[in-house]
């Protein structure tokens, strides 16, 4: 199968996926605790104002209904207006997604070389080594997040002051001008990154390493930086450009937690709030913007990987 058709079939998938991801956000939103009028007519309201208040904010039409309205504004690049504050979804995204690939960014910065690193060391060397860094790995992916920003809260910011403990922006600011606030949440991330993506790259490494390929190296003689990176790596690529991917992934769910931690603000923080204050178009706009971001991801990824594989398997 040509590249150009692989593309396009997963690029169709994924297209479906996310009309599927879009309806199964709508349907639990909907069925969340708790009630959307109250959250916007107050609870004082009396019976004759929520009832406006639904009729108003369409709540009164059933859910298929609601969602093909939705759907429709979503193919014209419309994802509605949050309940409060009447903000446009496109505008909060236009405004806190990129803060949040921001702080993804310079994670991945940080973790791709290290776990690259770290599991050819490891993947290569074997014994004493590969099974301290793995219980180490395993150890650090074990812990929330949560627990991860909290102890780093408690050290770098409380025992020892030298970071914010919150991620304090100026109004009309971004991040970058404020490099400290970044530190923290970025540290959190890496641990949570560098936890999946060593792990990922260790088993592609030891995979090729076993080949008869990787063997044949071995027996001519050929040790040490030029196995791993004349033999090793190029062969390893493809695998582990799909575990970045995944190691995205994993940034985007942890993303989530660490940015309200830090109060960042960023897409995740966003979505916090709307869940609290059951904002539902914000919270079906972000999480379906969320989900093609991923989608698209994790498609670059294949198409990366494939191109990868492709030249590592003729360069053996």
């Amino acid at each position: 199968m040509s590249l150009l058709s692989f593309a396009a079939r997963r690029l169709v998938g994924a297209a479906a996926l996310l009309v599927l991801l879009s309806a199964a956000v709508f349907t639990i939103t909907a069925v969340l605790p708790g009630d959307a009028v109250s959250a916007v007519a107050g609870v004082d309201a009396s019976p004759a104002e929520r009832a406006e208040v639904r009729t108003r904010l369409g709540l009164d039409r059933s859910l298929a209904e609601r969602y093909a309205s939705w759907a429709s504004g979503a193919a014209r690049g419309d994802l509605g207006t949050g309940f409060i504050g009447h903000r446009p979804v496109l505008d909060v995204l236009a405004t806190r997604l990129p803060n949040s690939l921001l702080l993804a960014g310079l994670t991945l910065s940080v973790t791709a070389p290290l776990a690259a690193l770290l599991g050819l060391w490891t993947g290569l060397r074997g014994g004493a080594a590969d099974r301290w860094v793995s219980k180490a790995m395993h150890a650090v992916a074990g812990v929330p997040e949560f627990v991860l920003a909290s102890l780093l809260i408690a050290v770098l910011a409380v025992r020892f002051p030298v970071l914010p403990r919150v991620s304090l922006i100026p109004l009309g600011g971004t991040p970058l001008d404020v490099p400290r606030a970044l530190v923290l949440p970025v540290l959190t991330l890496c641990a949570v990154g560098l936890a999946v993506a060593t792990r990922l790259f260790r088993v592609s490494v030891a995979e090729v390493a076993a080949t008869p390929y990787g063997e044949s190296a071995r027996l001519n003689g050929v040790r040490g930086v030029r196995l791993a990176v004349r033999h090793i790596l190029p062969n390893a690529a493809g695998p582990a450009v799909q575990a970045l991917t995944l190691t995205t992934g994993a940034l985007v769910g942890s993303g989530v937690v660490v940015e309200s931690v830090f109060d960042y603000p960023g897409i995740g923080r966003e979505l916090q709030l709307a869940v609290t204050a059951r904002d539902i178009p914000m919270v079906q706009g972000i999480a379906t913007a969320l989900a093609a971001v991923m989608l698209a991801i994790l498609l670059l990824g294949d198409l990366c990987a494939r191109l990868l594989g492709g030249q590592g398997r003729s360069d053996a």
